[in-house]
């Protein structure tokens, strides 16, 4: 049998030599479909791009005289039709522009994608889930207008059985929604801490990032963008906290996950000290020193941590650019494209707010979110 096996004049050693031409091809071959698949949608992504986080778009957006001067001027670009009178119907606008542009990327995109796409969607709204949970527990009033702010369909059902709910029946509604454990526990405690549940919400999202199947080759993309990720949301809470004088048991509790620069034992180091001050300095030696140690003396003029969070979201737009670069032929500019436009969008959001409040450009332009050159 082998001796047929390994002669040249036999059928199996000829459907032997094609089997394993056939199995190098394919091993050759796969990382190339995935690729293949990316190179419409990221050249289209890359075409389009986000000029709302660059300097001088966003200067000349800003000094609108009024709302219909800036819904005009965001409408001379065919990428936007923004509509509405008003402040309100305006931003709302924007915000449904967000979700067509979602909705186009996915219908570009390889389905493998959807599951991406739809994670992103999720983690905006869960802010709403995290306020009107909390509300609930609480028994305030809670405002059904806010059910209109969802931007998932899932989201906003899961909100109207938050509202229609007894207290008692919350855990099984979380349950029924994919809610781990600790959620449910948090909630079911006889006086909840809401430190505890905000957290507990933020690692269900980051765990649903991490657990998300995107394409073959595109996993360690996928996963430097949700480090990055929760470096810069353990930074801004820690960062809050001591704003606020939260104790560091209080401040350990607010832990998320590892992140790429931010471990365990770090995130407890940062816990441990008394102020914003200190734990900018103890930063040092990260990629998210600089961008705070220049920020800090608009920190001690205003006292507000939001100069130090718009600073970490212009790093966080650079960093997800390299993110981009070195995963350019894959899920990189698809990633960009969509961070850049969530963030093109809420400057849009800002300045219809600033302008029609009358506020002087140079308070607008301070609370914008720039991507550095």
């Amino acid at each position: 049998m082998f001796e047929s096996l390994f002669d040249p004049y036999s059928y199996p050693f000829w459907i032997l030599i094609i089997a394993v031409i056939a199995g190098a091809i394919m091993i050759i071959s796969r990382p190339f479909s995935t690729y293949v698949k990316f190179v419409y949608p990221n050249a289209k992504f890359e075409a389009m791009g986000n000029p709302f986080i660059g300097d001088k778009e966003l200067d000349s957006v800003a000094e609108s005289k009024d709302i219909i001067s800036f819904k005009e001027t965001i409408n001379t670009l065919k990428d936007y039709n923004i509509s509405g009178e008003d402040t309100y119907s305006v931003q709302k606008s924007l915000d449904d522009t967000f979700i067509e542009t979602v909705n186009m990327m996915r219908n570009d995109s390889s389905k493998k994608m959807n599951d991406f796409y739809d994670v992103y969607l999720e983690k905006l709204d869960i802010h709403l889930v995290k306020n009107m949970l909390k509300r609930r527990i609480e028994g305030k009033k809670i405002d059904e207008k806010k059910l209109d702010e969802t931007i998932l369909s899932t989201t906003k059902k899961l909100l109207q059985k938050i509202i229609d709910a007894e207290k008692n029946d919350l855990q099984g509604i979380l349950k029924n929604y994919g809610f781990n454990e600790e959620i449910i526990q948090a909630v079911s405690d006889e006086k909840p801490d809401f430190l505890t549940i905000d957290t507990a919400i933020d690692k269900h999202i980051i765990n649903r990032f991490k657990q998300t199947k995107v394409p073959y080759k595109c996993e360690q993309g996928k996963q430097r963008f949700v480090k990055t990720m929760i470096d810069i949301i353990s930074i801004k809470n820690i960062l809050r906290a001591k704003q606020l004088g939260y104790n560091e048991e209080s401040c350990k509790k607010m832990f998320i996950g590892e992140g790429r620069e931010i471990a365990p034992w770090k995130h407890n180091e940062l816990a441990e000290l008394e102020s914003v001050s200190q734990v900018i300095n103890s930063l040092e030696g990260t990629s998210y020193y600089d961008p705070l140690k220049n920020a800090i003396e608009d920190y001690n003029r205003e006292k507000s941590v939001q100069v130090l969070e718009i600073a970490l979201d212009q790093l966080f737009l650079r960093l997800v650019r390299d993110i981009s670069t070195q995963n350019y032929i894959s899920i990189g500019p698809t990633i960009r494209f969509l961070v850049s436009k969530e963030f093109e969008i809420r400057n849009l959001k800002i300045i219809a707010k600033g302008v029609s409040e009358n506020l002087p450009v140079d308070i607008i332009k301070s609370f914008l979110v720039k991507e550095a050159a």
